[in-house]
């Protein structure tokens, strides 16, 4: 069909308009358009009605439809606002790999990739990367490592912390420098060398943060109790799992059900994956990442059999 220009005559000076009062004169005008749009509509040459009124309301406030590349387009559906679609990116919440914890004290936390759980694996350090925008669900995984303090390294000392959502995608990860000197980094063990702690946050800001990212939560960890002690916290028990003491999980892995099976064996017995090997140290974020996913293989049951308990005591 070939363009056509289209033009709509607004001359109302016929004798019979004149003779109309005020008020069915504007009635005549409105049904004219009325029936003018609908045949405008009908040929294809207007958009359909829904369309035309919401861009003349939108038109009405203000509002510009949104445009894609500078040409305007349809309205994004409701569930797109709701996931935070953004029309300039291919995804959202596109995460990074390959870097080092952030030490920088005004961001909450850095974006890292899911699926990188190599033992060398450590986030992002800039500090213009900004942490998850919600999170997504209310149960988290957390795992710190921890350096030596006191005579001979004996005293644990918090040194890093990382927290990862129910997806895997983490929401924080810190390098943190103790309030006193470390005198063992335990680097075979916790993969914390002197210099990560040079530029790292304080103590005190850290742990006030951490805190805040799991208050409220369901919190998910491998031994927890040893993390929650060198931040010197204790979390509710309603709110609180620990992948070490799951008899489930035990069973599943072919182990005893009273033994307490490290990380290491659990993740390999169940996902035949081997996690902290290499001579680098423990990274925080694999072992979260590790945990939370042995969790999910027996969330349904284990949250079924605690629902169960509560309701008999």
């Amino acid at each position: 069909m070939s363009d056509s220009n289209i033009m709509l005559n607004l001359n109302y000076s016929d004798e019979a308009a004149k003779k109309r009062t005020p008020a069915r004169n504007k009635m005549w005008k409105d049904r004219w358009f009325q029936k003018k749009r609908l045949y405008l509509q009908r040929q294809g040459y207007l958009e359909n009605q829904n369309e035309y009124n919401s861009n003349m309301e939108q038109s009405r406030h203000g509002h510009a439809p949104p445009c894609l590349n500078g040409a305007p387009t349809k309205s994004l559906p409701v569930s797109a606002h709701n996931k935070g679609y953004h029309p300039s990116s291919s995804k959202a919440g596109a995460s990074h790999s390959s870097s080092k914890p952030s030490t920088s004290t005004h961001s909450l936390s850095s974006s890292t990739g899911p699926g990188n759980t190599g033992s060398s694996f450590v986030p992002s350090v800039s500090s213009s990367q900004k942490p998850s925008e919600g999170i997504p669900s209310k149960y988290l995984a957390f795992d710190c490592e921890m350096v030596g303090t006191g005579p001979k390294g004996r005293i644990s000392q918090l040194a890093r912390c990382s927290v990862v959502s129910y997806d895997g995608d983490v929401v924080y990860d810190k390098f943190i420098k103790p309030s006193v000197p470390v005198t063992d980094y335990r680097t075979r063990w916790s993969g914390i060398r002197p210099r990560d702690l040079v530029s790292a946050m304080p103590y005190s800001e850290a742990r006030k943060e951490i805190l805040k990212l799991l208050s409220g939560k369901v919190v998910i960890g491998h031994a927890i109790h040893n993390d929650f002690k060198v931040l010197g916290y204790s979390h509710p028990t309603a709110l609180t799992r620990d992948t070490s003491r799951i008899p489930l999980l035990n069973t599943k892995a072919g182990i005893a059900v009273h033994e307490c099976a490290s990380l290491k064996r659990l993740t390999k017995a169940i996902f035949n994956r081997d996690i902290q090997t290499g001579r680098k140290g423990h990274s925080s974020v694999e072992d979260a990442k590790a945990t939370m996913e042995l969790y999910k293989v027996v969330e349904v049951e284990w949250e079924r059999e605690l629902a169960s308990k509560s309701k008999h005591r």
